[in-house]
């Protein structure tokens, strides 16, 4: 906060290096005695710059209500993933839930070979070169957190 010559004050907006995609929106309801409730939901992948990348989801009667929470809980779930020369260091299998994973190194030039939440992960990560394939669960969510998963069991 600073006080300008005019004498009204100014909030200085912070600003943030994050990158950010959204994953999705679905409205997601919930049949209670009084009738169905209509919420929103919101899939967020947050990357801070610095190797950390995070995923959220909130629930919310807005749209922009469920983004903003999501985004602001990503930010305070960061985990930490390596990055070499653009791509993984080496092949990950990994299994969340009833979504099974594979990521690959792959050559300069060959570009982000995924589909789906996979892909979107990889790009929000700063990713450039990378094979991935994503073997039985079709769920946005379970994908997205079992890509998480494999690109954080990389050790320094």
């Amino acid at each position: 906060m600073a006080f300008s010559p005019k004498g009204k004050w100014k909030f200085a907006k912070k600003k943030s290096n994050l990158r950010e995609e959204l994953l999705a929106i679905d409205r997601v309801t919930r049949v209670t005695s009084w009738g169905r409730q209509l919420r929103f939901r919101a899939v967020m992948v947050v990357w801070d710059g610095k190797g950390k990348v995070a995923l959220w989801t909130w629930k919310s009667w807005e749209v922009v209500d469920a983004i903003a929470k999501a985004m602001t809980d990503a930010k305070k779930k960061l985990t930490e993933v390596t990055i070499e020369n653009g791509t993984v260091p080496y092949e990950s299998k990994v299994k969340y839930k009833a979504a099974r994973v594979m990521v690959h190194p792959a050559s300069k030039g060959t570009g982000i070979i995924a589909w789906g939440a996979m892909r979107k992960v990889l790009m929000v990560a700063w990713y450039t070169d990378v094979l991935a394939k994503r073997y039985g669960s079709t769920n946005l969510i379970n994908n997205a957190r079992a890509t998480i998963k494999a690109l954080s069991s990389f050790k320094k």
